[in-house]
């Protein structure tokens, strides 16, 4: 895809005023308390960044809003009558975006992919049973204007796949004949969700012989039912206890293992997807090792049925009864020890953490362009991938240039973290799978996932064992400090993670309580580094920003085999390029463009070039740009390098564009996309998902 090049042609064509402050602007109010009367040390102290005098410029006047979306305000200037309708989006219910689905199937616009593509009305197989549009000339007549610039799919093999819907046609060859005749693209993503899987997954008709094995071997398997303890007062207690997330674990080891037998997977099961499922089916509820119907323990199919079953079942089907002669020989051997696993030497590489929302797979992509070694996908609940849902499998997705692929999974119970390895590892390549018992979030800490996790070591045991017993990829782990704040436990626990299965883990230097406030605890990595095992190994996480942190944290600390780099390369991707080269890079607003431009050209690729593909794009690059505006250019900078907790003040750059990435408007996010990818569409809005960064206070939880 190519965009416009020139700065000056692009400020021209967004109407940005050229009228921009001068250096030395008289200053007043707040800012002139915080940064001019102050000097670069007492900046620093109070988390201010030292841009340099000449820069400075009054804070931009906001419209009343509602300040913890940073986007309920525009700017007070010329550009503001472009976006005077609220930026605020309403969320919509499941039911009412699958009712505007439907509705928007109907209509013209919805035209059949196969139609599209041929441009012929004549190649849909389906012809008038065809749930799409097949009226080509309607299709047409109410496509928006091409987006200026040339295809993404012209430098692939093959046609594009979009045909009339791509919304930039224009640049298509006029042979559309020609083009169709061309071979089939070849996809250069992989770990892509069949169809036949998904509706096995659906119909819980999905084998998971080395899951059953594990869980069998750990004691985890049986057909323990819900509330089926000895009595109600017990259940009642094992209840209290399992949704409690005190620091103190008051659940026994063999109340531990009632709780997993008895309720694996429904804790999890409520958790949903944030975004829409694509399709209009809803999936199945994914069932529970112990609810198992006997078609899924078949011998012939590999599976292990206990004896004591068959005393419990006298009156059940002979198929439920039947015994695998091979299950007392093969239980003790069926676990795949340490030593036979594929390890990942992640020793001095550059590690790109798994994000939520913003790492996916276009913008790993340029970071791998940038320079990062390891890439990790996007954490995906267990319970969602079980369910074979097509937007949780899309996070799994992996792209041909990510040479060293791990991919982040998370789950409160054993089984289900078990299962979803064993189906991972049958249909997904990838090098590594990591654990997440980190999360900060609610919604998954409520459910006794992420970092509830840490809470109960004897959860965390059995999930990890019954991963590392399923699979021969590499298992590793991401943790956070503790639970609460001044309350850590990794130091207590890291010699028994690499016992339990892990080959690596990575500590967050926070705690939960903490979030994202406060620097991160480094000191407290290196005690824990020390006293993991030498088969374990420990990586370090938290405010890495430049190569000056990165060599901080990795001299004299030979028990640390690497840092992962997080919310440094959502700033600044280029931070890769920085600590491989050993130099701050002062990069310029259009090499910086250029990076977006790379990102909009890898996400038409895999979300599409067609409107919907666009819209897409834009929307996860507008979420990246939320991001990006806190870099401060280090040409602006009286103090180098920027630290992650300074906040910046009212600055302008020493260009147009460079002002403009450094705006923490969301109007001037959208303005920068459609620089990218044309205007967007009437009645568009725009708020990020995040609502966490360097400065929230913390929260307790």
């Amino acid at each position: 895809m190519d965009v416009p090049t020139s700065t000056e042609t692009i400020v021209h064509n967004l109407c940005i005023p050229e009228g921009l402050p001068q250096p030395k602007v008289d200053i007043g109010g707040d800012v002139e308390t915080l940064t001019s009367h102050k000097t670069v040390e007492e900046l620093v102290a109070k988390a201010i960044a030292p841009v340099k005098r000449e820069y400075l410029r009054s804070p931009p006047q906001r419209k009343c809003g509602d300040s913890s979306t940073h986007t309920s305000y525009v700017e007070n200037d010329d550009a503001v009558e472009a976006k005077s309708k609220p930026l605020l989006s309403v969320k919509k219910s499941k039911r009412q975006l699958k009712r505007e689905r439907l509705q928007e199937r109907k209509s013209p616009l919805s035209l059949c992919p196969v139609v599209a593509k041929a441009g012929n009305v004549s190649a849909c197989a389906y012809n008038d049973q065809c749930r799409f549009s097949h009226d080509l000339e309607a299709f047409i007549a109410q496509k928006p204007a091409d987006i200026e610039g040339f295809c993404p799919f012209l430098d692939t093999a093959g046609p594009c796949p979009y045909g009339v819907a791509c919304r930039f046609m224009g640049s298509h060859k006029d042979d559309l004949k020609e083009e169709t005749s061309k071979p089939h693209r070849k996809n250069s993503e992989s770990n892509i969700l069949s169809k036949e899987t998904q509706k096995l997954l659906w119909k819980n008709k999905v084998m998971f012989t080395n899951a059953e094995a594990a869980l069998k071997h750990l004691g985890l398997s049986g057909k323990i039912k819900n509330n089926k303890f000895p009595n109600k007062e017990e259940d009642n207690e094992t209840a209290k206890n399992v949704s409690s997330t005190s620091h103190d674990d008051e659940v026994s080891a063999d109340a531990t293992i009632k709780l997993e037998n008895s309720r694996l997977v429904t804790a999890e099961e409520e958790i949903e997807d944030a975004t829409a499922i694509e399709d209009d089916r809803p999936p199945k509820k994914a069932k529970s090792l112990t609810d198992e119907t006997p078609i899924a323990m078949d011998v012939n199919n590999g599976s292990n049925v206990h004896e004591k079953e068959l005393a419990n079942n006298p009156e059940g089907d002979s198929s439920a009864a039947t015994i695998d002669p091979l299950s007392v020989e093969t239980d003790k051997s069926i676990r795949v020890q340490a030593r036979e696993k594929k390890l990942i030497d992640f020793k001095e590489k550059l590690y790109l953490a798994p994000l939520t929302t913003v790492g996916n797979l276009p913008f790993r992509r340029v970071c791998k362009v940038l320079g990062a070694d390891i890439t990790c996908g996007e954490m995906a609940m267990c319970t969602n991938l079980l369910q074979g849902q097509a937007s949780e499998w899309a996070l799994l997705r992996r792209h041909s240039c990510e040479d060293i692929f791990g991919v982040q999974i998370c789950g409160a119970y054993p089984d289900t973290v078990a299962r979803t390895v064993d189906l991972i590892e049958q249909h997904c390549s990838v090098d590594f799978i990591d654990i997440n018992m980190g999360c900060p979030i609610d919604i998954v800490v409520n459910k006794g996932a992420g970092s509830a996790l840490l809470t109960k070591p004897m959860r965390m045991r059995s999930v990890i064992e019954a991963a590392s017993g399923t699979t021969g990829i590499a298992i590793t782990i991401k943790v956070r400090t503790g639970y609460f704040e001044g309350k850590n436990r990794i130091d207590s626990l890291i010699a028994d993670i690499g016992n339990w299965g892990a080959t690596a883990v990575t500590i967050h230097g926070r705690s939960r309580q903490q979030r994202y406030s406060k620097l991160a605890d480094w000191e407290y990595i290196y005690q824990c580094a020390k006293r993991a095992p030498k088969s374990l190994q420990v990586l370090g996480n938290g405010d890495v920003f430049s190569y000056i942190d990165w060599n901080t944290h990795k001299s004299d600390r030979p028990e640390l085999s690497t840092c992962m780099v997080a919310r440094g390369a959502l700033i600044k991707p280029w931070i890769f390029t920085e600590i491989k080269e050993q130099r701050h890079w002062d990069i310029s607003s259009g090499e910086r463009l250029d990076i977006l431009k790379d990102y909009v050209r890898f996400g038409l690729q895999h979300w599409g070039s067609d409107s919907k593909g666009v819209e897409t794009t834009r929307h996860f690059l507008l979420e990246w740009l939320s991001y990006t505006c806190r870099y401060i250019p280090v040409g602006l900078l009286d103090v180098i390098p920027q630290r992650m907790n300074w906040r910046p003040p009212a600055y302008h750059g020493r260009d147009d564009l460079e002002t403009l990435m450094a705006s923490d408007s969301a109007a001037d996010w959208i303005r920068i996309s459609e620089m990218l990818l044309g205007k967007v569409p009437e009645g568009f809005s725009f708020a990020p998902k995040h609502k966490s960064n360097a400065y929230d206070r913390a929260e307790n939880g």
